[in-house]
């Protein structure tokens, strides 16, 4: 569910107090604000934003104005569908050489 309208963007104000002790140019800033919205002040920044395990590097762009930082931050981590069979395939399609082009006289 979205903010309320009337309330306006959530942005953290300790982060806010960074953003403004820093210039663009220093280094990331570490922050664990994931609900953050990125503001037209961010743009230029990079922020490391913690996914629960680590710290993920985010250059702030123009694009991003309005998303929230845990969006560039994933939290999850795909592992290939399959198990056993899978391999095996996977396996047999690398081992297999490929036939060499066929030259035309």
């Amino acid at each position: 569910m979205s903010r309320s309208s009337k309330k306006g963007p959530y942005i953290d104000p300790k982060l806010l107090k960074k953003i403004s002790k820093q210039k663009a140019d220093d280094g990331p800033i570490k922050t664990w604000s994931r609900d953050s919205m990125i503001s037209p002040e961010m743009v230029g920044y990079d922020f490391l934003v913690h996914n629960g395990k680590d710290f993920i590097s985010v250059k702030v762009m123009e694009e991003m104005i309005g998303h929230r930082l845990g969006e560039f931050s994933p939290t999850r981590k795909f592992v290939k569908h399959g198990g056993k069979i899978q391999r095996e395939l996977e396996r047999g399609a690398t081992a297999a050489p490929t036939p060499p082009p066929a030259t035309t006289k």
